[in-house]
């Protein structure tokens, strides 16, 4: 900020100014494929949040507590499903 701020005042190009410039431009022909130990991690940790799922609503019936199992699956969901989401669709 300070360097920006001292170039403003005294009306100086920085030594290293005409070198910022894109020299060449290479097209990329073919992206990468996502990692399948990623997807086989992803694979793993939707696999324990079913088995959690599975638990807490078996627990809630179970000992008959006052709240909805959703209460605790639905954020638990939501956000596997966003970071999943994110992962796949991601350019």
């Amino acid at each position: 900020m300070f360097p920006n701020l001292i170039q403003l005042l005294t009306r100086r190009r920085p030594a290293e100014f005409d070198r910022g410039f894109v020299e060449a431009v290479h097209l990329v022909e073919h992206l990468p494929r996502q990692n399948r130990r990623i997807e086989r991690l992803i694979l793993v940790c939707w696999i324990l949040i079913a088995v959690k799922c599975w638990t807490v609503s078996w627990l809630v019936e179970r000992y008959h507590m006052k709240f909805d199992a959703l209460w605790v699956n639905g954020p638990t969901v939501a956000f596997a499903l966003m970071c999943t989401a994110i992962y796949f669709w991601r350019e």
